[in-house]
Order: C-alpha cells, then structure tokens, then sequence
C-alpha cells in the first residue's frame, strides 16, 4: 500500500509499530525483543504460511541477491502456475528507505507478500465471472499477485496492476513479462500510480473493477484512497471496488467514513469465503503456523464499494 500524502498520522503508534518491523529487516535484529515482538501481534503481517490459500514454492535464489523466484499454484484444475520475482522476507535495506523517503511513499509493498493478497488472489479465483470483459486496476498491489491471478484465469479485458513505490512498478514489470503466456487476449500493463493524484484524466472514471488488499492501515492516507477509488470508477455504468482489510481497532470504519463522504455506498461480508473461514478458525483456535493471530489485525473483511 503506497500513497505520498504529506499529512502527519493520526495515531503514530500503529505506524511505528510497521516502522519498527521495517527496521528490523535493515538491522537483522531489534533492540528491544519484546517490544519488538509485540509489534508483531498487532498488526497483519506475512507469517511463515499465513492463510496458504494458494501453494507458493521457492524455485531459484542467487545467494548473492535479496531477491528471489516463486511459483505460485493457482489452486484450480487447468489455471497456469505463476512465477513472481520478489525480495525475500525481511531483507530491506537503508537504500529502500531513502527512496520511501525521496518519493514519500511507504515502504511496505517490497518488504513482504502481505497475507489479505493471497486472500484477494483467491477469492479473484474463486469469482472469475466478475472480471470476464472488464476494464480492472489493482491499488498498491505489491508484487501483484492477484492482478497477474486476474489476468491469467478471468478473461478480464485489461489488467492494470498499480503501486506508488517505483521499486515495486519494476517488479511488477518483471512479473507481467514472465507470466504474459498466461494471459491470453487480456491486456495486462503496470502502472506508478500515488493515491493523491489528481490528473489521470485518462484513467478518470474508467474501470468497472477496483481491487485492493490490506490498503487502509495507515490512516492518514485514508483521504487519498477514498478519493481515488471515486475517481477510476467507471460512470456511467455499473462498477464496483473490492478491497479486503482487517478491521485494526477503529482504522478500517475511519476510512469507509472518508468512502461516504465521496459519495459512495459500501457493504461489509465476515464470512465469504467458506475455506478462508475456516482457516480463520483453525488460527482462532490454536494453529500455531501463525503465531499471535488476532481477528481484529489479521482476518480481512471483504467490503464491496459501489456508487
């Protein structure tokens, strides 16, 4: 998720709660353990499997280099695999920092595949028919799973998959041109695109399908991405935006407030998906491949926008 909004947080404990992970990938260690640790109970992050909805396999890493080779199985008979280039977990370093801080963006669309992506991917999977013949953009998509899952399995139109760090548009770039066998007749492009922009006339009110994963933690760009997703909405004519957040105490009913105030409509669904519900379970009740796993932080809510 990557905006370059100047204003200052509203709560600048949960940011540095993500700040203080971030660090942790450049210094390979935390001063404070424990605190440390307790940052990483509070907040959704990539753990060792998180909701391991779509198998992901290591294929090839150059010891000398942060980044890697994944094939991503798409978990349906006759999808084509996915081979993503990205870093490996918490492998940052100062020169990342500098161009969050050169861009004034945030940084963690290269730090880690987050797990409400692997959610959105599926759950994209699972809903082929949403996408067939239409005009889709995914907002800060990271290395773009589930665009490039858009792209392969739902015969959408046009796939714009979009971030605002320009790091990550290199890797996305990469990722479409590894996979574009897959694609078929789907037009399929990455895009820099920061939240707060405001002349992309020829994006203006132009797609029929919004997607977003784990994009409204950080409050102060809220604003920002309200007014965006008004903006590339298609009108006239049905459209609608799919994003998949945790709730993170009251971050997630801040940013459907900014929602209304651009006159939009919009629905929460908790249960959606029956295998993801009950993942959800299993880590309520004790599976411990996700260590400190909390509802509020970690199991996304699927909100629907529509005008």
């Amino acid at each position: 998720m990557e905006t370059n909004s100047n204003s200052a947080s509203s709560k600048p404990s949960a940011s540095s709660l993500r700040w203080r992970i971030l660090s942790r990938a450049v210094l390979h260690r935390a001063k404070n353990p424990d605190e440390s640790q307790l940052g990483m109970k509070l907040i959704s992050r990539k753990a060792a499997k998180g909701f391991n909805l779509i198998p992901c396999q290591l294929l090839n890493h150059d010891p000398e280099s942060r980044d890697a080779q994944f094939c991503y199985t798409l978990p349906t008979q006759g999808c084509p695999k996915l081979v993503l280039t990205q870093r490996l977990n918490n492998n940052a370093d100062l020169t990342d920092f500098e161009i969050c801080n050169r861009h004034n963006i945030d940084n963690t669309g290269i730090v880690c595949q987050w797990p409400s992506e692997d959610v959105l991917a599926y759950y994209c999977l699972s809903h082929a028919d949403m996408f067939r013949s239409k005009r889709v953009i995914e907002l800060g998509s990271g290395y773009g799973l589930a665009g490039l899952t858009i792209a392969a399995t739902t015969e959408a139109l046009e796939v714009v998959i979009s971030d605002g760090n320009p790091q990550v548009v290199d890797y996305i770039l990469h990722n479409i041109n590894t996979n574009s066998g897959a694609f078929g007749e789907t037009r399929v492009k990455p895009m820099k695109l920061h939240w707060n922009e405001k002349e992309v006339s020829n994006l203006s009110h132009t797609f029929d399908v919004i997607v977003a994963s784990d994009c409204t933690f950080f409050k102060e760009f809220h604003k920002d991405l309200a007014q965006v997703t008004e903006l590339l909405l298609k009108k006239p004519g049905p459209s609608e935006a799919i994003f998949f957040s945790p709730k993170r105490g009251n971050s997630l009913d801040k940013f459907l407030e900014e929602i209304k105030d651009n006159g939009l409509l919009f629905s929460i669904t908790e249960i959606y998906d029956t295998e993801i519900w009950n993942r959800h379970q299993q880590f309520m009740n004790g599976d411990e491949s996700w260590p400190g796993y909390e509802k509020d932080h970690c199991y996304p809510l699927l909100i629907r926008i529509t005008r």
